[in-house]
């Protein structure tokens, strides 16, 4: 099956979800003196994760900028995984729940993206399943 659209892959889904709950949880759950320092930096991380999905996407027709975009959304996904475990470690988010639903989340999300991107590269360009 061939992807009409970047929304039809599940990367996307997930990244899209949890870059709107990160904002949401930056916005709820962080002191006032986060807001402009690791609040906002994990806000723009966990945003660019779906973003360069989206860009790569638009790219598929071209292989390697595929993947390139791909590649660059995995490491945004684990700059927001470093951002979150900052946050907590400094006891800024407290919640501890919270803190392993995004890491767990964002671990799996890694590894769905780290599929793709093999899938793409072995050929099978935008029908690859996750």
């Amino acid at each position: 099956m061939a992807y009409k659209s970047y929304r039809d892959l599940e990367i996307y889904k997930k990244s899209h979800k949890l870059a709107i709950e990160i904002h949401e949880m930056t916005l709820t759950d962080l002191p006032k003196l986060e807001m402009f320092e690791e609040a906002s930096q994990i806000r723009r991380s966990s945003k660019s994760v779906t973003s360069n999905i989206v860009e790569g996407f638009g790219r598929r027709k071209y292989k390697q900028e595929f993947i390139r975009f791909l590649i660059y959304s995995l490491a945004s996904c684990d700059e927001t995984a470093d951002h979150l475990e900052t946050l907590y470690a400094t006891k800024s988010l407290k919640d501890k729940t919270k803190y392993e639903y995004f890491s767990e989340e964002y671990d799996h999300l890694g590894k769905m993206i780290n599929n793709f991107i093999k899938s793409v590269d072995i050929g099978h360009k935008t029908e690859a399943r996750i």
